[in-house]
């Protein structure tokens, strides 16, 4: 299916509001026990497990993120300063480890270029999964994108996710990815030697018509090594299955399941705009009227019109 014209505004609101689709969609699975039962019976079937979306802290800094690229020329101090107000005002949720000593580290008044973790400990997805509105912005370099990356997370797999997402978003924004060509291939030129290219490599090798549930066996997730190259081969799968089943499949993998449902929605929403556009591929309906009833939709939407006149 061709893809019809659309601006860079349009990607940028379909890339948050997928992401957010996905997080809070993801969310609901997350850390759901999958110790068996077997010995209880249930009269009439076992009754589905109760399913409550809600947004964390992949929108959430994602969206702190947009807040500070859309006030002034991006400063790492003031991207940790924004995490740090929105720590004190309690709208963070579900935040991992090395975010969190970054906060607490900048609270304690220490340096930017110290906070955070290092070492194999900050191999989480926690930079990854707030980095797509850096795409938007046309004066982003790679060096942004390691500053961006390091105020948390000081490791060079962390990086190279962050690198990652952040090209694939690019592609789409510049239709050098069309969805129909290998988004893999155009990735790995950009990406240092790390071990998080190796496994994209590694994904690379199996033929394209692999399954989710198949690449998930190698890791899915918050390991950046495992989450980020899964979530950009289901990202490839979006004209092929659409949003929601796509999603759907993603979920039912297991493991991270809000930050890759997040960075594939990221990714997939930026190839394919808002609702509407595409017909059946666009955003569902329902997903988005989802999304609208949670409380923090009134914040995303303030978010996206603040910065429609920023993004490249």
């Amino acid at each position: 299916m061709a893809l019809i014209h659309l601006t860079a505004q349009q990607r940028f609101e379909a890339c948050l509001m997928t992401g957010a689709i996905g997080d809070a969609w993801g969310s609901s699975f997350e850390n759901v026990s999958q110790a068996t039962d077997s010995n209880t019976f249930y009269l009439g079937g076992k009754p589905p497990l109760p399913q409550r979306w809600a947004i964390t802290d992949d929108t959430q800094l994602t969206l702190a993120t947009c807040e500070v690229l859309a006030a002034s020329q991006f400063e790492p101090a003031l991207l940790m300063q924004k995490f740090v107000e929105y720590y004190r005002q309690q709208k963070l949720v579900g935040l991992g480890a090395s975010t969190l000593k970054a906060i607490q580290d900048t609270e304690a008044g220490i340096h930017w270029t110290q906070t955070g973790r290092r070492g194999q400990y900050a191999a989480g997805n926690g930079a990854a999964m707030r980095i797509a509105p850096f795409a938007f912005y046309a004066a982003t370099t790679k060096h942004t994108i390691y500053d961006a990356c390091r105020i948390t997370h000081q490791n060079e797999d962390a990086y190279a996710s962050a690198l990652a997402v952040f090209f694939a978003i690019r592609a789409a924004i510049t239709q050098t990815w069309t969805g129909h060509n290998n988004l893999i291939q155009l990735l790995l030129p950009n990406l240092p030697d790390t071990n998080l290219k190796d496994r994209l490599l590694d994904i690379d090798s199996y033929s394209e018509d692999s399954s989710i549930a198949e690449i998930a066996q190698l890791g899915n997730n918050g390991y950046a090594v495992n989450s980020v190259p899964f979530a950009i081969f289901c990202a490839t799968k979006i004209l092929r299955l659409g949003l929601k089943e796509l999603l759907r499949q993603v979920i039912a993998t297991g493991g991270d399941t809000d930050t890759n449902a997040s960075i594939v929605g990221q990714i997939a929403g930026s190839l394919l705009g808002p609702t509407g556009l595409l017909g059946p591929t666009g955003i569902p309906a329902e997903l988005l009227q989802k999304l609208k009833l949670l409380p923090e939709y009134s914040w995303i939407r303030s978010v996206i019109d603040k910065d429609r006149d920023s993004v490249q």
